[in-house]
């Protein structure tokens, strides 16, 4: 077991999150001309960090049509300012609407917003970079794929660039209506444009992450929720001889092969009457695509807001294709060696609120539930007891491992069953400074990623937190600099040969004392009851689109 000093640590230790600005001005020249950022450093590092903001990785978007190449310039170009988000869907009624904004967007400086919004931010060490350049990690943000953005504060790469000497980029990605619109005037193959815009600024550091002293053969994708889902995407979209455009991937509490559904076949519902919800709402007349692309965008942010409609991605076997689970139990998938966890807390945030296990179980089962199933759950997740005293902790208990926990295990088995190398983590860690003034306690949904970052509150901040943060963000970046010989601990299925103890003995487990390594058949104990559920649509999701949709034909 590998342990942390939990005895106070010195000021300096304690402080060394804080960034200060540092006196150059850096350039790089990119392929649509030059820019020029600014630097940072952190009294406990060497490293002066170059940090270059709202960099254009494409031209300003037109509205629901994909990514196109920015314009080339002449004079230098001023990328040292974080520009606006895309534009955000916080969905009534107010309740949950300023819930969601306190937990996931930044309250002391929200963002600005635009449809004007495909930019990145680069955050890479000053020093001279080795012959053939560093290794990247490129961050995909979360946010149930209708809000999140790039320049989101926890989102800050200088800690990575700083003391792991590894190259970070975020980019912003379009979402809701404005990135995955689902209306029946658009082409099926350019519906995700969200997607579309993830691979284009992939293609874009390709082309250009060597002015920043990155080798583009050496990219990480990381991601966390949504950011998880669209690496999932790209990773079974990527048929088996492709050469996708990274090499390794981190899927942080998210993945989209398995996921529970009240109808079968139907993982992401049709969001066809969202879009037509919407026209009705702009009080459209003739032409109804005519009148959406013309309407103002914020107008559209407060109908889709106050309508709480969904616009989801569509099966287009370009960026997702269907039958996620068969193609990777194929094999006809990415051949890149994965890291994916999940949160042990995931629910707690995500159903707050859920107070009836009935009504909640009727909405992730559908009201025709299995009676023997239905007394099959509320046994194994019994309310009352220590335990789950109330049913809001069972409901959260029960998301966390259907939605997160026991789909994780699913992917990162089948991914290892295919001889892709593939290692499992569990973060269970908790401290007094990331409680949301005592409204959601435990590690839940997205609860680790300020701490893989080293971005968490300096308010109350412990010696542990100070040291397990170090650690994530080191792990992180082993495993990005050698995706072959993995984080640390044994890959899926390796426990016996690694460790001379059970073949099972292979999921990290991180809490605030550092990393243990425990059996999957002990941290998976309640996934059996769940693994019928989420493999009913094995062979089968994304069918129902082929109704709805000119499904493209995949390999």
């Amino acid at each position: 077991m590998k342990s942390f000093c939990a005895s106070a640590a010195s000021t300096l230790l304690l402080l060394s999150n804080v960034a200060s600005a540092g006196p150059a001005n850096p350039t790089a020249t990119i392929d649509s001309g030059a820019i020029i950022g600014k630097t940072t450093s952190f009294p406990s590092s060497s490293t002066v960090v170059n940090q270059f903001f709202g960099v254009p990785f494409a031209a300003p978007p037109k509205r629901f049509t994909g990514p196109q190449e920015p314009e080339p310039w002449v004079q230098p170009l001023e990328t040292n300012q974080k520009l606006p988000a895309c534009l955000q869907q916080f969905n009534y009624p107010e309740a949950g609407r300023n819930l969601t904004m306190e937990f996931f967007n930044h309250p002391e400086d929200p963002p600005k917003e635009s449809e004007d919004c495909l930019y990145l931010n680069i955050y890479a060490p000053a020093g001279p970079a080795p012959e053939k350049g560093r290794t990247v990690l490129f961050w995909i943000y979360g946010g149930g794929l209708f809000l999140g953005y790039a320049s989101y504060p926890d989102y800050d790469g200088s800690h990575f660039a700083a003391y792991e000497d590894v190259v970070v980029v975020a980019a912003n990605y379009r979402t809701n209506i404005f990135g995955f619109p689902n209306s029946p005037d658009i082409a099926t193959e350019d519906q995700n444009l969200g997607f579309l815009d993830q691979r284009f600024a992939l293609d874009w550091v390709q082309r250009n992450i060597h002015a920043f002293g990155g080798d583009p053969n050496k990219v990480t994708i990381f991601g966390e929720s949504a950011g998880a889902f669209s690496i999932d995407a790209l990773l079974t979209s990527f048929p088996k001889n492709s050469t996708p455009p990274f090499r390794a991937a981190i899927l942080q509490s998210g993945q989209l092969s398995y996921r529970s559904s009240p109808a079968p076949g139907k993982p992401y519902p049709n969001s066809k009457p969202s879009w037509e919800a919407l026209v009705k709402g702009l009080n459209c007349t003739g032409n109804e695509f005519e009148c959406v692309e013309k309407a103002p965008a914020t107008t559209i942010k407060d109908i889709i807001e106050h309508q709480a409609n969904n616009f989801w991605p569509v099966y287009d076997n370009i960026t997702l294709v269907t039958k996620m689970a068969k193609r990777r139990l194929d094999g006809n998938i990415a051949r890149v060696p994965i890291l994916s966890g999940t949160d042990a807390d995931e629910g707690r945030v995500l159903e707050f609120g859920v107070t009836n296990l009935t009504s909640y179980l009727e909405n992730l089962l559908g009201p025709n539930i299995d009676p023997e199933l239905s007394a099959a759950i509320k046994e194994t997740y019994p309310v009352g007891g220590s335990q789950y005293p109330t049913e809001y902790d069972a409901v959260a208990a029960i998301e966390t491992d259907i939605s997160f926990h026991c789909a994780a295990a699913l992917v990162a088995n089948d991914t290892a069953s295919i001889g892709i190398p593939s290692w499992r983590y569990l973060f269970n860690a908790t401290f007094p400074n990331a409680q949301y003034n005592g409204l959601v306690s435990g590690a839940f949904h997205s609860s680790e990623v300020g701490i893989v970052f080293s971005t968490y509150s300096s308010v109350n901040m412990t010696a542990q937190e100070y040291f397990l943060s170090n650690y994530m963000r080191g792990t992180w970046a082993r495993f990005a600099k050698d995706p072959e010989v993995g984080p640390g601990w044994n890959a899926v299925g390796t426990g016996g040969a690694f460790l001379g103890g059970a073949p099972d003995l292979d999921v990290g487990v991180i809490s605030e004392t550092g990393l243990t390594v425990a059996r999957q058949s002990d941290v998976d104990q309640k996934c059996a009851i769940w693994a019928g559920v989420l493999k009913q649509d094995l062979w089968s999701w994304g069918e129902e689109f082929e109704d709805n949709w000119r499904v493209i034909e995949s390999d």
